[in-house]
């Protein structure tokens, strides 16, 4: 009988220890691995996260058109890094600023400029209408950005649904006020896209962006010089309010002219 016993005791001890042994390795085969940190600002965390230099992107606009694509990226990816969004980047700029992208946009709060092209503090200059439509204020504005402030890429930026573009392409009669002004200044581009096939707003939302970006290059006396001699770069976008992402648009991306560096940029 002790036999008996002994042998039972020893088969259920046996049997616990192969239980145990199997939760442990069930465990260990279950258990996630543990990512390897890539180091902050290394070139590999650069390269994943398309970080181009400010400094570069300040002196060339094309360049300074990548850092605005690959912070885009990185918002549509959840990868932004709110750059220079701190009280150490306030006491930098205090005694002032070089922007390296002037930003002509649109008024609509969902927009918001330096979140989804990831950017911070000094980085984009912004001009806001409905819109995104220019009078001589925001020609005046444009111009000082290029003159005193030493910005080289002006950035044309719609965005699909636009309550602005909206009423020109419908165009309601007896508008209130000065909002007129801003219907007129789009009527063009929404007749010339009246036929294209899609959504007839933002067709003529892009229309009226390319629109726009051939009247900044033909501002006379200074953009439209600044254009033609390769010192700056005046483009379009347009911004999805659905997915969040920007288009470049590629009516604007052909035949810019060559850059030609300056002798002597601005201190930043």
């Amino acid at each position: 009988m002790r036999k008996i016993i002994l042998v039972l005791i020893t088969v259920f001890a046996l049997l616990n220890e192969a239980t145990a042994q199997r939760r442990k390795n069930t465990k260990q085969e279950t258990k996630p691995k543990q990512e390897i940190e890539v180091p902050i600002d290394s070139a590999k965390w650069r390269a994943e996260r398309y970080i181009v230099n400010r400094d570069s992107a300040y002196i060339d606009p094309h360049l300074g058109l990548k850092k605005l694509m690959g912070g885009n990226r990185r918002f549509i990816e959840g990868k932004s890094i709110r750059p220079r969004q701190n009280y150490e980047t306030i006491k930098k700029l205090e005694n002032g600023q070089a922007p390296f992208a002037v930003i002509v946009g649109c008024s609509d709060s969902r927009v918001p400029n330096e979140m989804i092209f990831d950017q911070g503090l000094g980085d984009l200059f912004i001009i806001r209408t409905a819109g995104q439509v220019s009078a001589a204020a925001s020609y005046g504005s444009m111009e000082f950005a290029t003159l005193k402030l030493g910005t080289k890429l002006i950035v044309v930026l719609g965005h699909t649904e636009c309550g602005a573009v909206a009423a020109a392409v419908q165009r309601p009669e007896n508008v209130p006020g000065h909002i007129v002004t801003l219907i007129n200044e789009i009527k063009p581009a929404a007749a010339k896209s009246a036929l294209l096939p899609g959504n007839p707003v933002d067709n003529a939302v892009r229309q009226n962006v390319i629109e726009q970006v051939n009247n900044l290059r033909d501002l006379e006396p200074i953009l439209h010089k600044k254009y033609i001699e390769g010192e700056i770069l005046i483009v379009g976008a347009v911004y999805d309010i659905h997915t969040g992402k920007v288009e470049f648009l590629e009516e604007t991306l052909k035949n810019l002219p060559k850059f030609k560096a300056s002798t002597n940029p601005k201190s930043k």
